[in-house]
């Protein structure tokens, strides 16, 4: 992505009344994102839902060093920037109506796996709650899924840590921006996650998880897998509204099932009573409903050991271009984390090698 659409992207979600929905409504209208702010105000009212008030907004913004800081932090903490536009952008999102337009993420994993879960429950689990979710996370491994979550104290933290056991993906979606973990208790463990995984946030650097920001997480958790479990949960709380968005957005639910007298199964038993969740009992219920028997595993990263007489800047950039089937060059740029020149230099020795291939359109393909 080219770094003068990216700022008036980051400007473009500092703007007041400027939501994901209205942002999403404007990218449409406009082909970059500095030709909204470049757009006169009676252009702007007449988009469906913009309106004078919103027009004014985007006239009168004038932060733009707020957005330079922010993509100092980017690069100094190679952290990606992922919008609706962008290769590795999170597809299944784009089915949801408010998708965030802009994400940032750190990790090594990616976030159009072909099997995608989400797991949310109580921050206060029992041991009938732990035990099942370990043993649930273990029989789903031979699939290779990977695993979303919260990064919250409690199923969210155990979903997480059983991942990293089980040698599976997994992905923290945050209420915070990336230059804080919450819990603190859980740093380490973000950082075992970054990994093989990776965190995820549409929240800029120094936002606080301020309880305001806890839905729009929970929409990411939701839209961004195939399907969304609750593991324990009391009748109010994230869980339920994480469950709730899923069935706006048209995912699966499943719900594990517990004593009428537990009050941590309490949400889960009104999921599966009112027909808002299926129930489960195990990996097999999963696997029977997304039809995961029919799914080929996703094809083996290439090892690092393969080609043993390229750099490792080398290795890394093959490694980028072989998970998707082509690539555009600005998501080398980005997902490198190196230096453009230095990323111009490896892409032309891969191609010497004939380890890659250009295609029209400067993207780039494993041969």
């Amino acid at each position: 992505m080219l770094q003068n659409e990216l700022l008036y992207l980051i400007a473009l979600s500092m703007v007041p009344n400027i939501g994901d929905v209205h942002t999403k409504t404007l990218l449409q209208h406009f082909p970059h994102a500095e030709s909204i702010f470049k757009a006169r105000k009676s252009a702007l009212e007449r988009i469906p839902g913009i309106g004078a008030v919103r027009a004014s907004a985007i006239r009168n913004f004038r932060n733009f060093e707020r957005a330079e800081k922010e993509i100092r932090f980017l690069e100094k903490y190679k952290i990606n920037a992922l919008t609706v536009r962008h290769d590795a952008y999170p597809k299944r999102l784009l089915n949801c109506y408010d998708a965030p337009p802009l994400l940032y993420f750190k990790g090594n994993g990616q976030l159009n796996e072909s099997r995608m879960l989400s797991i949310v429950g109580t921050r206060e689990p029992t041991d009938y709650g732990r035990d099942w979710l370990r043993k649930l996370i273990t029989d789903l491994a031979p699939f290779e899924p990977t695993i979303v979550s919260g990064l919250a104290y409690g199923i969210d933290s155990l979903a997480h840590k059983q991942s990293i056991k089980s040698a599976i993906p997994t992905v923290g979606v945050l209420a915070h921006g990336l230059d804080r973990i919450y819990p603190a208790v859980n740093k380490s463990l973000a950082r075992e996650m970054v990994e093989l995984g990776g965190l995820l946030t549409d929240f800029m650097s120094g936002t606080q998880p301020d309880a305001q920001n806890f839905p729009s997480r929970n929409r990411i958790v939701a839209g961004i897998s195939d399907a969304v479990i609750v593991v324990e949960t009391g009748n109010k709380g994230g869980s339920m509204i994480t469950a709730d968005i899923a069935n706006s957005y048209h995912k699966d639910v499943f719900a594990l099932p517990g004593r009428v007298t537990d009050n941590k199964s309490e949400g889960c038993n009104k999921l599966i009573k009112e027909n808002n969740a299926q129930l489960i009992s195990g990996a097999e219920d999963i696997i029977a409903a997304l039809n995961w028997d029919n799914i080929p595993l996703p094809p083996k990263k290439i090892q690092r050991m393969l080609f043993p007489e390229i750099s490792l800047e080398e290795r890394k950039i093959l490694e980028i271009i072989a998970r998707e089937e082509s690539v555009f060059i600005d998501t080398i740029y980005q997902m490198s984390g190196l230096r453009s020149s230095d990323t111009a230099s490896a892409i032309l020795n891969l191609e010497l090698l004939s380890l890659v291939r250009v295609l029209p359109g400067k993207r780039y393909q494993v041969i």
